[in-house]
């Protein structure tokens, strides 16, 4: 019988290793290819009473032919046919306290296995995408930007620009992150403007003076460059982290959507222009509760910009969805979800993060992207007079005793980074919200990663179909299996 295809850009990008941007899927009279499981199956399991992180499980899954596989259970089918965005991976931030920690305060050879667990795709779980700080953040040793001035006094021409500051631990765990993963992508984001451009003349509080847009983007392109002139490329950029909060404790920068229009449409857009970068520039870089201030950006400059980057903190997941169907051509990006205490840890904390990374790619997110790489015993270092923070690290470094501790975030993103391969595609899976829920991903070579999480109380196998086979796992109680096979094409429908 004759049959249409279901196929996109998407498809052909996995296959022939190109990466375009991933619209949704679109029919075309095409036939579908027909797929069959082509390998053994592997399983990395962890549960939520953490008695199984990330482990590698020594009998793997079983696959059947579909009639004769087991019927109990929960059923994911897989569509390799029908494909959504192209994906970048997962990842963390080298704030400045993080850099310190991991360079200055472990010893080498502690740096150096920690890297490779952190970046290493054989070694490690292999993480592909870093949110870099432009300047201080809350998770600073001090207060600075990269054009400090004495009160009263100004720099319009940049003169005084630097970025030393980063050399003695950032740019070097950069490099080094380069040198064991080269696909990885790093994008910037400022905390503040440097304090003379801003109506507090301080890092902290007040907004940016419209007299410095063009000062401002000249500011940004000289980072740029001086990263490239490091051997850094950076991917791109937001021009305010979290712009609809003020800190009153440390640096930030208050920059409504009116505000963001206005500086990247007569700064920053034809600043780039004029200097020839290709860095994109990602709107908003704040949560879910406020899609209005994205829409805004992307009705009055949408040329001007290539996606939205999104945070956890506020609102519900489906806004990324919401904007991205009013403006398809443009990227989802999700770029902070620090864990703390405010989430007991393991199991909620652990099903927090889980369960965030399942539903931002099922939201045409390119990126799952958490906050601190480390933060030591007391969740620090932070800014003078902040105070104690909540937040915890991908690790634990603690600065008394140098011990190394990896935690639970840790163990989150291996679950969606380690068999994340350069061009991989998310395709289509089943969720059945409150009671199971997963997400897949293709990568150029053919093998599949599909994460699934068994949200019930009792151990049940998962069904996972493909056509006319079933691979059969067991899953104990609330836990979440990676599972990566190869599949192969079998034949085209007539």
């Amino acid at each position: 019988m004759n049959m249409t295809k279901l196929i996109t850009a998407g498809l052909t990008c996995a296959l022939l290793s190109s990466c375009a941007p991933i619209k949704d899927p679109v029919v075309t009279p095409e036939d579908p290819k027909v797929y069959r499981i082509g390998s053994s199956v592997e399983v990395y399991l962890s549960t939520m009473d953490a008695s199984n992180l990330f482990n590698h499980m020594s009998e793997d899954a079983i696959v059947y032919d579909k009639k004769d596989a087991p019927k109990t259970g929960f059923d994911v089918t897989i569509d390799p046919n029908k494909t959504y965005q192209n994906i970048l991976g997962a990842g963390a931030s080298f704030t400045d306290s993080a850099a310190y920690l991991i360079n200055s305060v472990l010893s080498p050879q502690q740096r150096d296995e920690l890297m490779v667990m952190l970046f290493d795709k054989e070694d490690g779980i292999g993480l592909s995408f870093i949110r870099q700080p432009m300047g201080a953040s809350d998770f600073a040793r001090d207060f600075y930007t990269y054009d400090d001035q004495p009160k009263g006094q100004t720099d319009e021409d940049l003169s005084d620009f630097s970025i030393d500051h980063d050399r003695s631990d950032i740019l070097p765990l950069l490099k080094q992150t380069l040198l064991l993963n080269p696909d990885l992508k790093i994008m910037a984001s400022p905390w503040s403007a440097p304090g003379w451009m801003k109506t507090s003349d301080n890092t902290v509080g007040g907004s940016l003076k419209p007299e410095y847009y063009e000062e401002y983007a000249q500011y940004f392109v000289k980072f740029i460059q001086a990263y490239q002139q490091e051997g850094i490329e950076i991917f791109a950029i937001t021009p305010q982290n979290e712009p609809l909060y003020i800190p009153k404790h440390y640096p930030g920068l208050g920059m409504s959507a009116y505000q963001q229009v206005q500086f990247i449409q007569k700064g920053l857009y034809p600043a780039f222009q004029e200097a020839g970068l290709s860095t994109k520039i990602l709107a908003y870089d704040h949560n879910w509760d406020r899609k209005d201030f994205p829409l805004d950006v992307l009705k009055s400059i949408p040329e001007m910009v290539d996606g939205v980057a999104w945070h956890v903190y506020g609102g519900k997941v489906i806004a990324q969805s919401e904007v991205f169907n009013e403006f398809p051509e443009h990227e989802v990006y999700f770029t902070e979800a620090s864990g703390g205490e405010w989430v007991p840890p393991f199991e909620a904390a652990f099903h927090d993060q889980i369960k965030n990374g399942i539903d931002v790619f099922r939201n045409h997110s390119r990126t799952y992207v958490l906050w601190n790489m480390a933060l030591d015993e007391n969740n620090g270092p932070t800014v003078p007079g902040f105070g104690r923070s909540t937040c915890r690290g991908i690790v634990t470094v603690n600065q008394e005793t140098k011990e190394l501790t990896y935690n639970l975030d840790y163990y989150s993103l291996a679950h969606f980074s380690k068999f994340m391969k350069k061009d991989a595609l998310r395709i289509d899976s089943t969720k059945a919200e409150g009671n199971f829920t997963s997400v897949a991903f293709l990568n150029p070579d053919l093998s599949v990663n599909l994460v699934v999480y068994n949200m019930q109380n009792t151990a049940r196998n998962a069904l996972i179909h493909l056509n006319e086979q079933t691979i059969v796992y067991p899953m104990p109680a609330k836990s979440v299996a990676t599972l990566t096979f190869k599949i192969e094409i079998t034949n085209e429908l007539q």
